[in-house]
């Protein structure tokens, strides 16, 4: 049996497809969670009491916050910028009752680009709105393409993961070359999480939980995680970490 695997759904435009709204995760990640051995199924965005998020997640093994829109800065004591974007506060209430309730229950949790901002933001830390303001822009590495959609996907850049950590130990390695596309990042760190991996900018780019199960990146393994082992191995050990969850269930 395959343990199932909760992925934080998110709502999409109609279209000539879809004549209604859409609730979905990227292909990718669902690929990756296939390939690692696990089953993943998406859940609609809803409003969530404590207690119903609670019960939901009793369902479920394991939980991955997806990337996407930008965290509303009201969660974080700032008001947004010109930067922000696409800011969907019931978006982030939904996520956050799926986050503590699936810390609550010690289920495992892949927190990825916003996953792991929104993490960051609702364990008390707070963001960076927009990189391009940092004082030292001009030498920050491209954290997002230029050129999407057409001609990038992602910008490529190198990210040093410190050994010994569990995020080392997952990737089986210590430098590893991400898929990146965020604008925004880690301002003040949470006193739950520890800063695990920089890019060589000193960008923050990867986290864990003290004492959960929780891993956080701020590039997006799926991205590449089919054609590089090194990615897909995130996605390997955090199925294999919702199997002893499985066994419990």
């Amino acid at each position: 049996m395959s343990p199932l695997i909760a992925l934080a759904g998110r709502y999409g435009a109609p279209s000539r497809v879809s004549r209604d709204a859409v609730a979905f995760a990227g292909r990718r990640y669902l690929d990756a969670i296939l390939r690692a051995g696990g089953e993943p199924v998406v859940i609609s965005p809803q409003p969530l009491k404590t207690k119903d998020a609670e019960a939901m997640m009793q369902r479920f093994d394991g939980l991955v916050l997806m990337g996407g829109a930008d965290v509303n800065p009201i969660l974080y004591g700032q008001v947004a910028g010109v930067h922000v974007y696409g800011v969907q506060p019931e978006q982030d209430a939904f996520e956050t009752a799926l986050l503590n309730a699936a810390l609550n229950a010690d289920l495992p949790v892949l927190a990825v680009c916003r996953g792991m901002q929104l993490v960051n933001v609702v364990l008390g830390g707070s963001l960076v709105q927009h990189l391009g303001e940092l004082a030292n822009a001009n030498e920050l590495l491209a954290h997002a393409p230029k050129q999407f959609p057409v001609g990038e996907e992602f910008a490529l850049h190198e990210v040093n993961i410190k050994s010994g950590t569990r995020m080392a130990e997952a990737l089986g390695a210590t430098k590893i070359n991400g898929a990146s596309f965020h604008h925004q990042g880690i301002l003040k760190l949470a006193d739950d999480l520890v800063a695990v991996g920089h890019a060589p900018d000193g960008i923050l780019e990867a986290v864990e939980h003290r004492s959960k199960w929780l891993l956080g990146m701020q590039w997006h393994p799926e991205d590449t995680a089919a054609t590089d082992p090194l990615q897909q191995n995130l996605y390997n050990a955090f199925v294999q970490r919702a199997r002893l969850s499985l066994s419990r269930r």
